[in-house]
This record gives C-alpha cells, sequence and structure tokens, in this order.
C-alpha cells in the first residue's frame, strides 16, 4: 500500500535552510497524518540537544525524547531538528527549554497526547530533569518508556 504525503506547503525539505539564530525564528513545520483515525506514538530522540545557561553563557546538554500521539497532523523532522538546534545560542533554563519545546509542538500539532522527558546532565553537580506531558496517556497505545536512566555519575 502506498501512501502519499502532501508536502506541498512546506519551505525547508529539499532545500537548503540556513540555521535559525533563536528559537523565536525557527520555524516548526507539520505533514498531514498519513493515518488519521488510527492511534500510535511518534517518538523523536535528541540525545545531544545543547542550549545555553543564561546566567553564565555556558553550554548546557540534554538527552531530550519527544513522544506524541497523533492526530491530523505530524511534525516535519527537519523543521523539529532546526528547531531543537536553534537553541544552541539560546540562554534559558532547564525547564523553560524544556517545557516550550513541548508546548510548541502542541501549538502546531494539536495532538492527542504528548510528552517530553529532558534529560539534563548536571549543572553545579546537580542534574535537572524536566518532564512535561498534556495529560493522561491515551488508552490502546504502546507508548514506551522514555529509556533513559537516571543520572548515576562515576557511581
Amino acid at each position: 500500500m502506498t501512501i502519499k504525503t502532501d508536502v506541498s506547503g512546506l519551505t525547508m525539505l529539499g532545500q537548503h535552510v540556513e540555521q535559525p539564530r533563536s528559537p523565536e525564528e525557527a520555524v516548526l513545520e507539520r505533514v498531514p497524518n498519513p493515518h488519521p483515525g488510527t492511534r500510535y506514538c511518534v517518538r523523536f530522540v535528541a540525545p545531544e540537544f545543547t542550549s545555553l545557561c543564561p546566567m553564565t553563557g555556558q553550554p548546557d546538554f540534554a538527552h531530550l525524547v519527544i513522544d506524541y500521539v497523533p492526530r491530523d497532523w505530524l511534525v516535519e523532522s527537519k523543521s523539529l531538528k532546526l528547531f531543537l538546534t536553534s537553541f544552541r545560542n539560546h540562554g534559558a533554563f532547564h525547564e523553560a527549554c524544556t517545557v516550550g519545546i513541548g508546548k510548541r509542538i502542541v501549538e502546531l500539532l494539536d495532538p492527542e497526547w504528548l510528552r517530553i522527558g529532558g534529560y539534563w546532565y548536571p549543572r553545579g553537580g546537580i542534574p535537572i530533569d524536566v518532564f512535561y506531558q498534556t495529560g493522561t496517556p491515551p488508552e490502546g497505545v504502546w507508548i514506551p518508556d522514555q529509556g533513559v536512566a537516571p543520572y548515576r555519575g562515576r557511581g
């Protein structure tokens, strides 16, 4: 079975695109869900996410896991990658980055459900993990554990 996805409105896929200078400048795009009415989970993992500490300007690193159950739309992956990399020069606390990313995707897609786990590497000796979700996970959808162990250091 061949399913064609309408990509006519996309501005980045298949094009050379400059890296956005900030998350506010970054454009997130969406494509039609090829299986509307079917409940399934989509996962994106960004194991090398970076942003800047808003106080010191030093880099912060996180492993992000984004899960969502789509309705009519899917996030276009190239635009998501560019959006996530736009944080490299953006100063914000871990909570602002993690929750802000989740809310931006929800605003774009209106998914049935979304969760994001931000597993941040230690700052000042303390790892900060941030979790956001839009409600109760839907019944009947396989949503695996995010699979990221708590930070253990050298222990």
